[in-house]
């Protein structure tokens, strides 16, 4: 009996194989595979993920299979006619915060988790083609639009603030979306278009800007010319005070030094003259004394050595030889002397 069942068993099988059809994923293809009918499991979508790059053998009929691709796709909504999703004018249109209407062209990438086909398959779409069209594209012309809209019109030439909004946007589509089994990894903004005459009004105003900057600009380079030429004055002013501080104080070093040696010279002179003036007194006085009429006797003595003497008479008035006194006369004739040299 057991060998009969294992005969019926083998049998079923070789017949099962031989009816079995081939089914594959690509290398970046994830497989999900139905039951229809339940013989050895459960009926519906099995629960399991079927590799990346490798086949699988299936009864016909009984059994579906699907196929999710794992690799990164981007689905872009542009202005363009010639690229993009569509071939049509795809761009996201709404309003700034301040009022004013805007065109912008979007790039969601994203990627579905390889995990969740199974549940992407029974509770999201049947193919990569219906979950980009009806999920991921549904989902990313609605939410960005709110999301960018924060923007004042103004904000969109800071490149720094429409990656922020972008980044804010990829946190909200992940948000709805991640739990559908899609993985956002990035949301990118490319071109963007304002009102004909609101574009006409922004560069009006930037030419405008650009004029005042322009003229900032002049103003800055007068200014600093000015402080330049300024600086440059005060340093010839400061190196005249210099030169005339210097002459100045060498004119007066000189002319103190020429006073101290006046000075110095009037104080000689008037200790030479004092010097001499008590010589003189010294002498006056020492020539008062008894010592100087024996200097001038000596002196007059000195004077008629070697010389002549000769008396001769006069008439009346005149001198007298017989009564002359020949030393009373040498005494008188010095102290004259003397009388005169003082």
């Amino acid at each position: 009996m057991k060998r009969f069942f294992i005969s019926l068993l083998l049998s079923f099988s070789i017949l099962t194989t031989a009816g079995c059809v081939l089914h594959s994923t690509g290398e970046t293809e994830v497989g999900v595979r139905t039951r229809k009918i339940a013989i050895w499991a459960p009926k519906g979508v099995e629960d399991r993920v079927y590799a990346q790059g490798a086949t699988y053998f299936f009864l016909p009929f009984i059994n579906d299979w699907h196929v999710f691709d794992t690799k990164l796709q981007n689905l872009e909504m542009t202005f363009s006619k010639i690229r993009g999703d569509r071939r049509s004018q795809d761009d996201l249109v709404f309003k700034t915060i301040d009022g004013n209407d805007i065109s912008l062209d979007v790039i969601i990438a994203y990627r579905i988790d390889a995990n969740k086909a199974p549940y992407i398959l029974q509770y999201v779409a049947r193919n990569d083609e219906t979950l980009r069209d009806t999920i991921v594209r549904t989902v990313a012309r609605s939410k960005p639009r709110d999301i960018f809209g924060e923007l004042k019109t103004e904000s969109f030439y800071v490149a720094e603030a429409r990656e922020a909004q972008s980044n804010k946007a990829k946190d909200a589509l992940q948000q709805i979306l991640g739990p559908m089994g899609i993985v956002v990894e990035k949301v990118l903004t490319n071109d963007y278009r304002f009102n004909p005459e609101y574009t006409k009004a922004i560069e009006d105003k930037k030419v405008a800007d650009q004029q005042v900057e322009k003229n900032k600009s002049a103003q800055h380079a007068a200014t600093e010319e000015y402080k330049r030429k300024l600086e440059e004055a005060r340093g010839e002013v400061n190196k005249l005070v210099a030169d005339a501080d210097g002459r100045y104080l060498k004119e007066k070093i000189e002319a103190d030094v020429y006073q101290e040696q006046q000075q110095l010279l009037a104080k000689a002179i008037q200790a030479e003259g004092i010097a001499e003036a008590k010589g003189i007194q010294e002498m006056n006085n020492a020539l008062a004394g008894s010592g100087g009429e024996a200097i001038v006797k000596l002196r007059i003595a000195e004077a008629l050595q070697g010389k002549r003497i000769v008396l001769l008479p006069v008439s009346e008035g005149g001198m007298n030889l017989k009564t002359t006194d020949i030393n009373r006369l040498i005494e008188t004739l010095g102290v004259k002397s003397l009388s005169d040299g003082q």
